[in-house]
């Protein structure tokens, strides 16, 4: 009996022998790999390490150190020994501060087409540029895919994005994905997985791909994918993994629930305006507009082929002398590759700023711009505050688009420079090991040092007869987990001491908000659509348990941090009426009754307004066993009823 058609997705978890249910039932996922990195990764290491077991049970899981490397104190520096010391312990490699950012480096060394990858980081996903299945997801989940644990999802949707024709001179990859995200929106693809096919694939190469699926995470998807073709080939064999390869496609009669259809001829230089990603337009519109600062960099645009680019439009050229550019090299492979040729010292003499292999800039860990400044940055999120200058306005643009605005110190066209410069595909990469720590002897033995930073893992409480409490605040559509707990460098030192980071909970929407949590008890946040977009830490969880934090109410729930939320003991619940949001203002008082038994048996019911004496009609779309880790507390007190009274081999403490 011939096998139906399959999709690049559908194919992968075949591979994996995993059968694919309809979409929105939930669906269990071997994971081959994981990756984590500092600002996540000292709570994912503290949760696998509270399971109790001596080493990963995966094929490969590597630590990265690339978001807090900062050092203005102990923390950093602490947290940086702790992940290398534990890495050694439990078998994971270890990538040192300043060998790059988890996403490029782990194309470079570690990707291999049709293998699972999940990751404690949004943009993951990156990995679908080489045909990996990769996933971003909180530390909890990584953490138990880490035990050997599957990944559950609920089975996505399929969209096809069909390529046809070729890029246009001074038009790249970066302008692909923006006019995704003008057309799906940053809610547009919860519950999707995007395929690209089409005869376009075969012109763009992996970093260009890489930068398209970096991004699907700006659309809410659960992942993005290319093939595994030629241009794959070539990929990996100048990174001398040729081993590595595995061809991989779609069988060309495979079934999609969407078609999206891009011609890639057709495509402008476009730039995404403040605070959205999808807020895409044309550079041509904002032309003249003055232009403060430009970044280039992040996971999304630090490849060799982007900072080459970037090189041959500044060769022989000036920085604008009121425009500050900066640039972050996105691994010491990728500023290696730059130093062999000219491209280093023509970027330096353009007046450059070259920047340590780190995320730097994209999370606010150092060079914000002034009060009410204009960046344009290749970066993937331009969310409020995230550059750390909360009144600066921030634009998403390709290296090209920013080189010209560096030149030029305004919005300019970059087709308007002439003749664009070719940069042609590297045929071999230079071996780059300084920072790449294998671990050595048997699992186990290695001593774990921690330092006065990490604090105990905050757990939560079973729910039991009845849940109340005050709306401590009433947000609107997309607030991201950026809103609910920032990024900047001053902050994320703390991300493994949940008592001190909490106390940002929420700082630049209100900067009460802990000190009211904590004066009431704790209560219930009230919230529009799309509530959690952006990045996958689970702090935006944490710290809102520590907090005392029930529930969250809200429209509809960003992918990742819903699953956060059910995590950790707090529980999502969506609004069956959107229009009764208006009914809702903080400071009320709301109660639910029976709330243990409605939690595990009822799929709707009421939440009591106490102070305005209505009822809210509220529903909790969880899974069977969703509901019974959201009943528990969370997943580690989950864990715990399944395996055994006591498995933590290190302290937790309990929130609320």
């Amino acid at each position: 009996m011939t096998s139906p058609p399959k999709t690049l997705f559908q194919k992968i978890l075949s591979n994996h022998g995993v059968a694919f249910p309809p979409p929105g039932e939930p669906v269990s996922i071997p994971i081959d790999q994981t990756l984590t990195q500092d600002a996540t990764g000292t709570m994912a290491v503290s949760e696998f390490m509270a399971l109790g077991l001596n080493q990963v049970r995966t094929q490969l899981s590597v630590s990265y150190v690339d978001h807090n490397t900062l050092q203005t104190g102990f923390a950093n520096a602490e947290d940086h020994r702790f992940l290398r010391t534990a890495a050694a312990r439990y078998g994971m490699v270890f990538s040192a501060p300043g060998n790059g950012i988890c996403h490029q480096v782990h194309l470079e060394r570690f990707g291999a087409p049709g293998r699972t990858l999940l990751g404690a980081d949004s943009h993951t996903c990156t990995g679908g540029g080489i045909g990996m299945l990769a996933m971003g997801a909180g530390g909890l989940d990584v953490a138990l895919a880490m035990a050997g644990e599957p990944f559950v999802v609920a089975m996505p949707r399929i969209v096809e994005v069909r390529l046809s024709g070729a890029l246009s001179p001074w038009v790249s990859a970066k302008d692909v994905i923006l006019e995704v995200l003008r057309r799906e929106t940053v809610k547009g693809g919860v519950g999707s997985v995007y395929e690209y096919t089409g005869p376009g694939v075969a012109t763009l190469s992996v970093p260009e791909r890489a930068t398209i699926t970096n991004m699907g995470a700006e659309l809410g998807a659960t992942t993005s994918l290319f093939p595994s073709d030629d241009r794959t080939r070539a990929f990996l064999a100048a990174q001398g993994r040729a081993e590595a390869f595995a061809a991989l496609s779609p069988d060309p009669d495979a079934i999609y629930d969407r078609l999206i259809e891009i011609n890639l001829s057709e495509l402008v230089p476009l730039t995404a305006q403040p605070h959205m990603p999808d807020r895409v337009v044309p550079v041509s519109e904002l032309a003249g507009r003055k232009v403060d600062q430009v970044m280039v960099g992040s996971c999304t645009n630090s490849s060799y082929k982007d900072l080459a680019t970037l090189a041959r439009v500044l060769k022989g050229r000036t920085v604008a002398p009121e425009t500050n550019l900066v640039v972050s090299p996105g691994s010491r492979q990728v500023l290696a590759m730059l130093a062999r040729g000219t491209e280093l010292t023509d970027l330096i003499t353009a007046g450059a700023r070259i920047l340590e292999c780190a995320c730097g800039p994209c999370i606010g860990a150092g060079q914000a711009p002034p009060h009410g400044a204009v960046s344009v940055r290749t970066t993937n999120r331009n969310f409020k505050g995230r550059s750390g200058t909360d009144d600066a306005q921030i634009f998403l643009a390709s290296p090209e688009t920013a080189a010209a605005c560096a030149l030029t110190g305004v919005f300019t066209d970059p087709r308007s420079l002439g003749p664009a410069a070719a940069i042609p595909e590297v045929s071999e990469f230079p071996p780059v090991d300084a920072g790449i720590v294998l671990p050595v002897g048997p699992c186990g033995e290695a001593e774990v040092v921690t330092g006065e930073n990490i604090k105990p893992l905050p757990l939560g409480r079973p729910i039991a007869g009845e849940l109340s409490g005050r709306v401590l605040l009433a947000l609107p559509d997309n607030i991201t987990t950026d809103d609910i707990l920032p990024a900047s460098s001053h902050i994320l030192q703390y991300r493994s001491n949940v008592p001190k980071i909490s106390e940002y909970t929420f700082s630049r929407i209100a900067p009460d908000f802990a000190r009211r949590a904590q004066e009431h008890g704790g209560g219930f946040v009230v919230a529009g659509e799309n509530y959690g977009q952006g990045s996958s830490r689970e702090h935006a969880a944490l710290a809102p348990l520590y907090l005392g934090i029930k529930a969250v109410i809200a429209c509809s729930f960003a992918r990742i941090h819903r699953a956060n939320l059910i995590n950790f003991g707090i529980l999502p619940l969506l609004l069956e009426n959107p229009r009764d949001l208006d009914g809702i203002g903080q400071g009320d008082l709301l109660v639910l009754a029976d709330a243990r038994r409605k939690v595990e048996n009822e799929e709707s019911f009421a939440i009591r307004n106490a102070t305005r004496e209505t009822l809210i009609r509220v529903k909790l779309d969880l899974k069977p066993e969703e509901r019974l880790t959201a009943a528990a507390g969370g997943r580690l007190n989950r864990y715990r009823e399944l395996h055994g009274d006591d498995p933590l081999a290190c302290p937790a403490s309990t929130a609320g």
